[in-house]
């Protein structure tokens, strides 16, 4: 297995230099030396096909690979948030935030850890944006930023927390 993952990250390093339809192709050569519903695989396939573009081709692969709860919590943090983006390109904007709300539920969970927790926050916040709820999606972005800023974290964490409370929104990542 270790083999197979070299080998898909050594294309991935490729990625700029190859096509779309290229990639594609050689992801699904990889994962065919693989077991059909090995999770890993799966999800390789749906991120060649969200980098060339083809959202609605990725869907499915995503589902699957998280489906399998065989995926580590890292990778199943990665497929979520690509999964919760796609569906935004695709415009089903309540099962993207549906979608990101659970995974930001599971880095609650005890052991679950929080690799790419902000980065959900951050899909999230687009997908609020494109719902038409700007104050949630800025907050959120806000919230998300403060913990990394030299100075004024802790205002700019209870500005935004104070400006939700204020506009009465209750935003499903509290």
């Amino acid at each position: 297995m270790q083999d197979w993952e070299a080998r898909v990250a050594a294309l991935w390093q490729q990625v700029d230099a190859i096509s779309p339809t290229a990639l594609v192709s050689a992801i699904d050569a990889l994962a065919a030396e693989r077991p059909a519903d090995d999770a890993r695989a799966l999800f390789e396939r749906a991120c060649a096909r969200d980098t060339a573009g083809l959202e609605s081709a990725a869907e499915p692969f995503y589902r699957a690979a998280l489906a399998s709860k065989d995926l580590d919590p890292y990778r199943q943090a990665r497929a979520s948030i690509q999964l919760g983006s796609t569906l935004r390109l695709l415009g089903r904007l309540e099962e993207s935030e549906l979608l990101l709300a659970a995974q930001l539920q599971r880095y609650a969970e005890a052991g679950y850890g929080n690799a790419l927790y902000d980065e959900t926050r951050a899909i999230l916040a687009l997908t609020y944006l494109l719902q038409g709820r700007a104050t949630e999606a800025a907050c959120l972005a806000l919230g998300t930023l403060a913990p990394h800023l030299s100075r004024y974290n802790r205002s700019v964490a209870a500005n935004a927390a104070e400006i939700l409370k204020n506009t009465a929104l209750v935003p499903s990542w509290s």
